[in-house]
């Protein structure tokens, strides 16, 4: 194969692999923004900490599919008492409450990762069944990223199986439309309140367990992910699950050949591609209504 097709082969892949990792983030923001009107700045925070505690089990149990599992539980058990005691009395107040609070937040679990893990860059190995590569069409590429594509594509058929096919579903999607008539109707929405931020943080914490073996572990990973982060939640639409799908891809994509093929413009095409989308539908490419 033309080694020109197959260098873009291999960059449409790595963005691809990138953007599904972005999706996982982006999804559980979306929806908290969506349906809580809450604006989480210590989202990526989750995201770090779920990035390092897979690393602290991963030493202990040697086993990565282990750390895959008890790291999201963990952070979502942690963002469960931190929705009922700090976030929930904020939510009837204006959202610079909620940007001081969920800020500080931030720098809090910055200062505490670099106590408990240290400043310094950390790395972590995929797992043995998943090292090595394979061949795509004539081009090599990593059997890891390979499953982190694979692997986001499940999580979001899942996630879109939930919230399109359950009650519980139709119940996240009424509240994020209407959380007023939903709760007249008798249903605990404080209960699912937290169960949707719960899962939102989850998801950040598994997006950074399989980021690990990828990208660097550092304190301040939560910041420069949190930035594309919301580029992606306007893109696409607050509380929209395609809107963080297909906003991932376009932005995640868009920042992998940008770094590769200009690289002194990389940010600024990102801020581009959101700038152009936004000046044809505020509200986002997915979100229905007002921006």
């Amino acid at each position: 194969m033309n080694e020109a097709v197959s260098f873009y082969i291999v960059q449409l892949l790595n963005g691809l692999a990138y953007s599904l990792l972005l999706f996982l983030l982006a999804a559980g923001l979306s929806l908290i923004f969506g349906m809580l009107d809450v604006v989480n700045l210590a989202h990526g925070s989750f995201y770090m900490l779920g990035a390092y505690l897979g690393y602290s089990i991963l030493g202990w149990t040697g086993n990565f599919w282990v750390a895959l599992i008890l790291a999201p539980l963990l952070v979502g058990v942690l963002g469960m008492l931190l929705e009922g005691t700090f976030l929930r009395p904020l939510y009837k107040r204006g959202h610079l409450d909620q940007v001081l609070l969920t800020f500080g937040l931030a720098y809090i679990f910055m200062d505490l990762a670099k106590w408990i893990w240290g400043a310094e860059v950390r790395s972590v190995s995929p797992p043995p069944s998943l090292e090595g590569s394979l061949e795509i069409l004539g081009s090599v590429f990593p059997k890891y990223r390979l499953f982190i594509i694979i692997f986001g594509l499940l999580v979001a058929f899942i996630l879109w199986l939930i919230l399109e096919k359950t009650r519980l579903g139709a119940i996240v999607r009424a509240g994020v439309s209407d959380k007023e008539m939903v709760s007249g109707l008798g249903i605990n929405i404080n209960l699912v309140f937290r169960l949707v931020f719960a899962s939102g943080v989850a998801l950040a914490a598994l997006s950074g367990v399989v980021a690990a073996p990828v990208l660097s572990l550092y304190p301040g990973m939560d910041f420069d992910t949190l930035i594309l982060t919301l580029i992606i939640v306007v893109v696409g639409g607050l509380g929209t699950l395609g809107g963080s799908f297909f906003g991932s891809i376009l932005i995640g994509e868009a920042d992998v050949f940008g770094k590769v093929l200009l690289p002194d413009y990389a940010l600024f095409i990102i801020f581009g591609v959101m700038a152009a989308v936004l000046v044809f539908r505020p509200s986002g490419l997915f979100r229905k209504g007002g921006a």
